[in-house]
């Protein structure tokens, strides 16, 4: 799906201890609360990607949040990454 009108993205990656401790479950829920579009993944070196669009209160919020992460989890940091081509209609976690 385009770009929306008034949307900004965030394509970003989430280094530290992220994957087994449900993040990307916490981020599907959080986006679809935040009713944000795209996906989150893990990806082969440990981090999880994201890639969501939306209002830009949302993806403030979104962005302060993935700092902290879900309970378990222990965010080393939050990388910008380059954008990809168009996102989902809705949020997904995508393999």
């Amino acid at each position: 799906m385009p770009h929306q009108a008034g949307e900004i993205r965030a394509d970003c990656r989430v280094t530290g201890r992220v994957q087994g401790v449900g993040f990307r479950w916490w981020t599907l829920r959080m986006a679809r609360q935040l009713e944000l579009r795209g996906t989150v993944r893990n990806r082969a070196d440990g981090s999880v990607e994201i890639r969501a669009a939306g209002s830009s209160e949302a993806i403030a919020r979104l962005r302060s949040a993935l700092r902290e992460g879900p309970p378990h989890a222990s965010v080393n940091g939050v990388q910008e990454i380059p954008p990809e081509a168009d996102l989902p209609p809705d949020f997904r976690v995508v393999r």
